[in-house]
């Protein structure tokens, strides 16, 4: 007993040790850096996007900007923009016809709206044509078959045409564009022939005849630039002999159209062919503007005569 009771006992040590499983969770480093390169990508595409809607103007700045020192950004001082190439001629002038067709198709729709409010307007309404055209937008009042716009081979205005003209003057000041007034009459000759009182005198007079109505109506007096009287020169229809021939034209000049006027004839395009070398007669009525330049020649089909026919009508014929 005394031997047993000499032995030490030694403590019983247990060691467990955990095995951990491969594929398990190594952190979230890689979430980040995914995340950095969706986010530079999304950046990269957005910002090709927005070049693709640049005019070359605003690249030629941007290039610009990042072309600089970085001594001059420094230097710069904050609120400094990127500066931005100036516009060429050509541009300036492609953005103003932008700008010139917007405002004039708001005014077309102005004056077809016209048209249709106006119970006395709209009893005429088939008389009434308004369209675009390269010179801007031009509003023609034709004759009908026993409706004339005149007194017949006068420039006295019938009572209509006064109320059509009156209603038009007043809207054509929605925008600042300066007018230009045509008169047009048929082929019919006076019995005295060209020598005398003739189409020419007759169209410019009914041509002023209806810019006075027009200030009458509320259009501003300097608004008119021009005053002409073509005569049968342009005639609307092939049928020299249509009422529809016999017309009132006013356009809306747009800057274009007023450059070339203002360059008194270096750049104005050509007359149609058989028109005479001027708009209208040298004694052209007190207060008309000068007849000179480009007939708006968009007012015939382009198949249609610009010429008076070879056999003119009897001297005795009526004259309207």
């Amino acid at each position: 007993m005394a031997q047993k009771s000499s032995k030490v006992l030694q403590p019983i040590i247990i060691k467990k040790i955990k095995k951990r499983a491969h594929g398990g969770h190594h952190g979230g480093a890689w979430k980040i850096a995914y995340a950095d390169f969706v986010t530079a990508m999304m950046a990269f595409f957005l910002l090709m996007w927005l070049l693709s809607y640049a005019d070359p103007g605003t690249k030629m700045g941007i290039a610009q900007y990042f072309n600089r020192p970085l001594k001059s950004l420094l230097t710069a001082g904050p609120g400094s923009a990127p500066t931005t190439a100036p516009k060429t001629v050509d541009q300036k002038r492609e953005e103003q016809k932008q700008v010139d067709k917007q405002k004039l198709e708001e005014l077309k729709k102005k004056l077809d709206a016209v048209t249709v409010r106006d119970p006395r307007v709209r009893a005429f309404k088939n008389q009434i044509k308004i369209e675009i055209t390269t010179e801007g937008l031009r509003v023609q009042i034709v004759d009908q078959k026993n409706r004339p716009m005149f007194a017949v081979g006068s420039a006295i205005l019938a009572d209509y045409t006064k109320v059509i003209l009156d209603q038009i003057g007043s809207t054509l000041n929605d925008v600042p564009n300066p007018v230009s007034i045509a008169g047009h009459t048929d082929a019919l000759q006076y019995a005295g022939g060209e020598k005398g009182y003739s189409n020419w005198e007759l169209s410019s007079e009914r041509a002023n005849a209806a810019r006075r109505e027009l200030i009458v109506g509320g259009m501003h007096e300097n608004k008119v630039l021009q005053v002409r009287g073509l005569a049968g020169s342009l005639p609307l229809d092939k049928d020299l002999s249509n009422p529809s021939n016999r017309r009132i034209s006013i356009v809306v000049l747009n800057q274009e159209t007023v450059r070339r006027l203002m360059q008194d004839g270096t750049d104005a395009p050509p007359q149609g062919a058989g028109a005479p070398p001027s708009a209208g007669p040298s004694a052209l009525p007190s207060g008309a503007a000068s007849a000179a330049p480009t007939p708006d020649a968009s007012a015939a089909p382009s198949d249609a005569p610009t010429a008076a026919p070879a056999s003119s009508p009897s001297p005795q014929a009526s004259k309207r």
